[in-house]
């Protein structure tokens, strides 16, 4: 009775066909991801992500209806990239010490154009993600997430506890699309490595002399 139960209980397989159909999807989101991270919202195109992935664009509108649509898509599954990350951290761990990971997690990303620079940039896409429940229901998780870290961190005296802790976030945020990384990048004096480590210095450590 025990192993009926077992086999019942199993997940229904997934067919070739819907493997296929998940994995050019996975595809279309990375490749968009991508694309944003290249130029703004408004000059990519939905031709650009089909010829990115390589299928035709009919293929791609079998996925996503539109552009918006799409990269809403792939803006959410990158918060929800960073939840799980975020879960990943060891709950030991010093709440500055998660704060600090989080920052070079995010930029080696930013490097790797995983996480797409958003802001300014791509101030279109924002009004379109402001209007995406999904979206705002994962901003909101991780914005609370690092919120607690970063009052933890100021109750411990290891982050000015003047400091609203809204603008320490926002700082964050501003370090992780940082456009100093790409100026750093293009001239081609530093490795990824290298600029990682320079913004979050920058960041944690301030200028001043020690």
């Amino acid at each position: 009775m025990y192993k009926m139960n077992a086999m019942h209980t199993q997940p229904p397989k997934v067919s070739f066909k819907e493997q296929m159909h998940q994995a050019r999807e996975e595809a279309i989101l990375r490749s968009a991801c991508g694309l944003l991270g290249e130029k703004p919202f408004d000059a990519m195109t939905m031709d650009d992500v089909a010829n990115a992935v390589g299928i035709a664009k009919a293929s791609l509108y079998k996925h996503f209806c539109s552009k918006e649509e799409l990269c809403s898509a792939a803006m959410t599954q990158v918060l929800g990239h960073v939840q799980t990350y975020l879960a990943g951290l060891p709950a030991e761990l010093p709440p500055l010490d998660k704060l600090r990971a989080l920052l070079r997690w995010s930029l080696e990303r930013l490097l790797t154009n995983e996480i797409p620079l958003l802001p300014s940039r791509n101030s279109t896409l924002r009004a379109v993600l402001m209007t995406n429940q999904d979206y705002l229901k994962g901003l909101v998780a991780v914005s609370d997430q690092i919120g607690q870290w970063i009052t933890e961190a100021q109750a411990q005296g290891v982050v000015n506890p003047t400091l609203p802790p809204r603008v320490v976030l926002y700082t964050l945020y501003a370090r992780a699309c940082d456009p100093m990384v790409s100026f750093l990048k293009e001239s081609g004096q530093y490795s990824d490595a290298d600029i990682v480590d320079l913004v979050v210095r920058t960041c944690f450590d301030g200028l001043a002399a020690r």
